[in-house]
């Protein structure tokens, strides 16, 4: 049986949308490890605990391509072959033809203009000599800090309150203890101390804890979302008064009421504060 995450409605296996409110069913499949009923969607098993998302990622990282990589042509230029049928021509060589004035380097400075008496006499030009350069050292120049009025008269001023993340709770019904789920895990597990699966919530304390079973439920954290699961318990987990079918999980809202066992001994109220 699918049990429909909307309405709770339980509709026959292989269904693809609910039969009270049309709501589309979650695609289940199997565990690769124990054969287990999940949904396609599911990071982890809720029977064993495997990790169902790295086994995804490898069976995706095994696919080759095949598209075979394009192959070029080779393009071959004609050669070019001279044409015979043309005359050949004699070319002289030329002789090289010195130069009638040779050219005298140039000199910074300027020219003097000034007009001689004597139009033979060439004109001076005076040489400049340049300043020697410096290599100036830039050094800093301290730049005396100017205090400012405080706004607050002197007053420290508070830094800016952050906001804190949501956290969720279970509160127990007949004791009216509340019970943090941790926030650095994303399987949060409820049942009793055992030697495979050891329980992160763990409720042999309270009253009628005989109708709990070792490994009885998991709650998983996705984002702000949390969903609970029931992983083969003897007598079932229930929400709002529904069973909750295994393979299948709820996703939990403030104020929903979970059983777990029959007989609503051992209860909880899902709060996010």
């Amino acid at each position: 049986m699918i049990v429909c995450p909307n309405c709770n409605h339980q509709n026959p296996d292989g269904a693809t949308q609910c039969e009270a409110c049309y709501t589309p069913l979650p695609v289940t499949t199997n565990c690769t490890n124990c054969g287990a009923i999940v949904q396609a969607d599911a990071a982890f098993c809720g029977q064993c605990g495997f990790d169902l998302k790295a086994t995804a990622g490898k069976e995706e990282g095994q696919v080759l391509s095949q598209t075979d990589p394009a192959v070029m042509p080779t393009i071959v230029s004609p050669v070019s072959t001279p044409d015979t049928d043309l005359p050949s021509v004699d070319i002289p060589d030329l002789d090289l033809v010195e130069p009638l004035v040779t050219p005298e380097p140039l000199v910074s400075g300027r020219v003097n203009l000034e007009k001689s008496s004597n139009p033979n006499t060439p004109v001076s030009i005076e040489e400049e000599e340049l300043p020697p350069t410096i290599n100036a050292i830039s050094t800093p120049v301290a730049t005396p800090e100017v205090s400012s009025p405080s706004p607050t008269g002197g007053k420290a001023i508070p830094a800016k309150t952050q906001l804190q993340k949501q956290s969720a709770k279970l509160f127990h019904i007949r004791t009216d203890t509340d019970i943090e789920l941790p926030v650095n895990l994303s399987v949060i597990h409820i049942g009793k101390p055992n030697d495979r699966v050891p329980p992160d919530i763990d409720v042999s304390g309270f009253p009628d804890s005989e109708v709990v079973s070792r490994s009885h439920a998991d709650i998983r954290v996705e984002g702000d979302s949390y969903y609970i699961e029931d992983t083969g318990s003897s007598n079932g987990t229930y929400v709002n008064n529904i069973p909750l079918t295994k393979g299948n999980r709820h996703k939990l809202r403030p104020g929903d009421r979970i059983s777990l066992g029959k007989g609503d001994l051992v209860s909880f109220l899902f709060q996010i504060s």
